[in-house]
């Protein structure tokens, strides 16, 4: 007998992914938690069904979250991710000396729990004594901040279910005023690909440009994600993400990625047309 696991990307569309065994599965106060092996993908992470992570592509999605907007701030010492209980983005922002302080908002307690059992190469840095971690919901911790962060990184999960508030402009707004004055704002962006997820890509996108007075769109090529092509969105008070990339000092410190460099960095804000022309619409 074969156990594969799928998603559903459209109606028309399913990734499956063939399974060894089921590690991990259970029901938290906010959502359905699996952990699978296969031998393609490694272990991978689900969330109601939703493909999170695997172990094979996840360097990809935190590598383009993180160290995008770390290489154009001069100085982030103060960072707030919210989301990303799996850790893979506290593991890159730990690889910073210069990094003071990192405030990990998970709402779900479980996620971070069963990330550090089964998924040991993301969640890997939660013990660094700089990371503090709040077991609340991002969008009312966020509320009370004002004038805080350097960088807010938002790694979370698509615009329904525990997610959702994290898409709406009350949210980015709390976002812009939780930033120094030279602050910088990463989210996940969605895909731009299948009409679904272009939606909810249109709509997180009218809601930060309305916001913030720098925002641009970058890319990435995911996998195990929608359609493979996947988008971040780069919000900034005061850095443009390409004319202030800084390309040599990034290089200086000896950061280890495996998809990420300067050179990637200016190309991925380099969109399809269609994408530029999707972005428009809404601009």
């Amino acid at each position: 007998m074969e156990l594969w696991f799928s998603e559903c990307h459209t109606p028309n569309v399913k990734l499956s992914i063939k399974v060894d065994k089921q590690l991990y599965s259970a029901q938290s106060d906010f959502q359905r938690i699996d952990v699978f092996e296969s031998q393609e993908f490694g272990r991978f992470l689900t969330l109601d069904g939703y493909m999170m992570l695997t172990e094979k592509d996840e360097f990809i999605y935190h590598e383009m979250i993180t160290h995008v907007p770390m290489a154009v701030h001069p100085n982030p010492r103060n960072v707030l991710i919210i989301g990303a209980g799996d850790g893979g983005v506290v593991r890159e922002l730990t690889q910073y000396s210069q990094v003071e302080h990192i405030d990990l908002v998970e709402i779900d307690a479980m996620v971070i729990d069963v990330c550090k059992t089964h998924l040991p190469q993301t969640a890997c840095s939660f013990d660094d004594p700089r990371v503090h971690i709040y077991y609340e919901d991002g969008v009312k911790f966020i509320r009370s901040c004002e004038n805080k962060y350097d960088l807010i990184i938002v790694d979370s999960t698509d615009p329904f279910g525990p997610g959702e508030g994290l898409f709406t402009k009350e949210f980015y707004g709390s976002c812009f005023k939780a930033l120094h004055e030279d602050g910088i704002m990463v989210n996940q962006h969605e895909s731009p690909f299948y009409t679904e997820d272009v939606a909810a890509m249109q709509r997180a996108h009218k809601r930060i440009v309305e916001s913030f007075p720098i925002s641009y769109v970058y890319q990435a090529h995911i996998p195990t994600y929608p359609s493979g092509h996947w988008l971040f969105g780069f919000a900034s008070k005061k850095y443009h993400p390409k004319h202030d990339l800084r390309n040599e000092a990034w290089n200086k410190l000896g950061i280890k990625t495996r998809y990420y460099n300067p050179k990637l960095h200016m190309g991925a804000f380099s969109l399809p047309t269609y994408v530029e022309e999707l972005l428009r619409d809404v601009e």
